[in-house]
């Protein structure tokens, strides 16, 4: 194969949580143009509508939208038969939804608060890779990659519940990629600071600044710049490679 076959999706399936904006349409864009059909998923269906319109007006694609809460197992349950009966299959996994609520102080974390982070961030992906990485291994394998943060392997105070819930996803990555190869690989994207629309909470001048002077490439990442990682763990470029933990951050640790 040429340098370039590798990353073809031709024939290929992909389900994207949080696929509605962010990194998660990135990435849905990005499958899409390598040859894939996508399913892109997030809680809105009219969000996931507009982007799967747009998927299959682009790329020619096929693009389904299907709304779910992946904080609820009878949610994902259904999520998953309608994967498999609209397509048969399912080939490429994203977990990337994700939430990390903002709160003054530790204390002030609600057991509500926590729950939830911990059932979008943790609990929704264990189910998700558990049936689909299973039908995977039934059939003819798969790849599975879950979107984590830099915040799992350097946490601030202001994001303990969100940075904890990332980290167990990557311990889960390396436990499922034992579990399901070796006809599944299991890899984990670990992102640092990248500009989607999280950043209108940020300070931004500071977040600049602070950048400029902290990050080896001196700034926060575009959101298309998932892509490439992306496609490298979705395709046959990275069949040798399974329980990974990648760093896409600009060199801001």
């Amino acid at each position: 194969m040429k340098p370039g076959e590798h990353f073809d999706l031709s024939g290929h399936v992909a389900l994207v949580t949080g696929g509605s904006r962010g990194l998660g349409k990135e990435m849905v864009f990005g499958f899409a143009d390598a040859g894939a059909d996508v399913i892109v998923v997030s809680r809105k269906l009219e969000a996931c509508r507009a982007v799967a319109d747009e998927a299959t007006t682009t790329t020619g694609r096929r693009a389904l939208p299907v709304a779910c809460h992946v904080g609820k197992w009878d949610e994902i349950d259904r999520l998953v038969e309608t994967a498999y009966s609209e397509f048969d299959k399912v080939d490429i996994l994203v977990n990337n939804a994700g939430m990390s609520p903002l709160y003054p102080d530790p204390a002030s974390v609600t057991e509500d608060l926590y729950d939830k982070v911990f059932a979008v961030n943790l609990k929704g992906p264990f189910r998700l890779t558990a049936l689909v990485g299973t039908r995977m291994a039934e059939g003819d394998g798969g790849s599975i990659i879950n979107v984590s943060s830099a915040g799992s392997l350097s946490p601030q105070a202001s994001i303990i519940p969100y940075a904890s819930a990332k980290a167990g996803l990557n311990a889960m990555t390396m436990g499922f990629a034992k579990a399901f190869g070796p006809k599944v690989r299991v890899n984990c994207i670990i992102p640092g600071a990248f500009m989607t629309d999280v950043t209108k909470h940020w300070d931004l001048e500071s977040f600049e600044k602070s950048a400029r002077a902290n990050f080896a490439l001196g700034r926060g990442g575009d959101p298309a710049e998932i892509v490439g990682t992306a496609l490298y763990f979705a395709s046959d470029a990275s069949s040798y490679t399974t329980g990974a933990l990648l760093v896409v951050d600009g060199g801001g640790r």
